[in-house]
């Protein structure tokens, strides 16, 4: 773990839930600590940081104070570009994660989740199963409460994480006992060069510092990452998943049945239509979760019973009500056109898709033919959305635009059959209209229940 007692003065950058769970343990551990956001802090976090009595500042960043620093903790949102951060390594200051920094004071053990797809319903997932088995075990990461600050504050034996490439780029020594990569597709590479390596690389430090007696498991269906695993040498025991070939040790789905097998073959067998998550891509999901959590020496019942109960994450794929036989589904956290395929394979009813927003430089080949089976009308939900109706109009009879969640509602009301499905899966992220992809998908909800 890095050697966070020879530090003592950290700045931390950024006043998000990640830069202030990193306050309130640099705090508690006795290291002197100033925060520094370039703009304006909350009032809800202005109040936590008045209340531990950690030293804030807003709107600005004193660069003196910084490069006097022992250690920066950068909230994950802060490219290396960014001018303090630019400065502090060029003068060989240590730069951490709060992932990194929390991890060296964590004594539970810890699962860690990645994959550009699938990470927040796996992590939910798998800390469902851990919590019907009955252990101590906490969620933490890009989800819920930030690492930094629950394990300033809480006393857990087990704990879920969900990590992002932001996350893992400033990670040197954390170690989970296990790992999981769900799969690897092109997103958020403007942050990475337009470098697939760089984005690729960032998402394997979650594999790493483990050792020989660590787990990681892998997508071994997924061509990216099995290319790259050529070109490493991993010291975990390697556990693959598959829906297309029999492994072992691992997980596989044959004939709609999910085997699991760690030391045996088949110790969990179970039929996965039990499980209530819809879509190809929740296969892989439920088999990492059911995988860890048969590690962490769940029972097999428990897993089989857990699975069956689980309620998907808001925003993942969200049956928000059926009105004249029409279903409307909330996927707003498909911010990328890999997640939109994933929701368009899971569609069984013709569907009127709306999409669209800040398009990342969007490749839209790889799901047209998904497009020109499943979807009957595109509604593009946008400032500029000549792209997307550029991409599309050979594939889609009916292409209309708008600008507000309530009129691309109503439109997709009005052009539904009785047995069809509207389906908010953007591709795209939500900033021109929208907070945040919640804002969108809680405005999309609350459309569909005020028709």
């Amino acid at each position: 773990m890095t050697k966070t007692d020879t530090y003592s003065s950290i700045v931390v950058l950024g006043a998000g839930e990640s830069g202030v769970g990193s306050a309130i343990l640099a705090q508690a551990k006795g290291i002197k600590v100033l925060v520094s956001d370039k703009g304006i802090i909350s009032v809800e976090y202005k109040k936590e940081l008045d209340k531990y009595g950690i030293e804030w500042e807003e709107g600005m960043h004193s660069l003196n104070r910084i490069l006097n620093a022992d250690a920066i903790i950068k909230s994950p949102g802060i490219p290396h570009k960014a001018e303090p951060v630019a400065k502090a390594i060029e003068k060989g200051i240590p730069i951490l994660s709060e992932i990194e920094f929390a991890g060296a004071y964590c004594t539970a053990k810890c699962i860690g989740i990645t994959g550009t797809n699938g990470k927040t319903t796996t992590t939910s997932l798998t800390y469902h199963i851990l919590k019907e088995a009955g252990l101590n075990v906490g969620l933490a990461g890009n989800i819920g409460k930030s690492f930094a600050r629950s394990v300033a504050e809480d006393s857990f034996d087990y704990y879920v994480l969900e990590l992002s490439s932001f996350q893992l780029d400033d990670t040197h020594s954390f170690r989970n006992e296990v790992s999981i990569l769900l799969n690897i597709t092109p997103d958020h590479l403007d942050r990475y060069n337009y470098d697939m390596s760089q984005y690729i690389d960032s998402k394997f430090k979650i594999v790493a510092p483990q050792n020989e007696s660590d787990y990681f498991i892998y997508n071994i269906d997924d061509n990216v990452i099995t290319e790259q695993l050529k070109k490493l040498s991993i010291r975990a025991k390697m556990l693959p998943i598959s829906q297309h070939k029999e492994v072992f040790p691992g997980a596989f789905i044959k004939d709609d049945t999910l085997y699991i097998g760690i030391k045996e073959k088949n110790e969990v067998v179970m039929k996965i239509d039990e499980n209530p998550l819809r879509g190809t891509h929740n296969r892989y999901n439920t088999m990492a979760a059911s995988l860890a959590s048969k590690i962490m020496e769940v029972r097999k019942d428990v897993i089989r019973e857990s699975l069956k109960s689980f309620q998907n994450v808001e925003h993942r794929l969200e049956t928000v009500a059926r009105i004249g036989n029409v279903e409307y589904i909330n996927d707003s956290k498909a911010t990328n056109v890999n997640s939109t395929w994933y929701a368009l394979e899971s569609m069984n009813r013709p569907t009127i898709w709306i999409a669209g927003g800040i398009d990342k430089g969007n490749d839209y080949e790889q799901i047209k033919p998904m497009v020109r089976e499943k979807v009957k009308v595109l509604i593009c939900l946008g400032k500029d959305n000549k792209v997307l109706e550029e991409a599309f109009t050979n594939e889609v009879n009916r292409i209309v635009s708008t600008t507000s969640m309530k009129e691309a509602v109503k439109l997709a009301a009005s052009f539904a059959s009785e047995g069809d499905a509207i389906l908010l899966s953007p591709a795209c992220a939500s900033f021109d209209l929208f907070m945040n992809y919640e804002d969108r998908g809680r405005q999309f909800k609350n459309a569909v229940l005020s028709l």
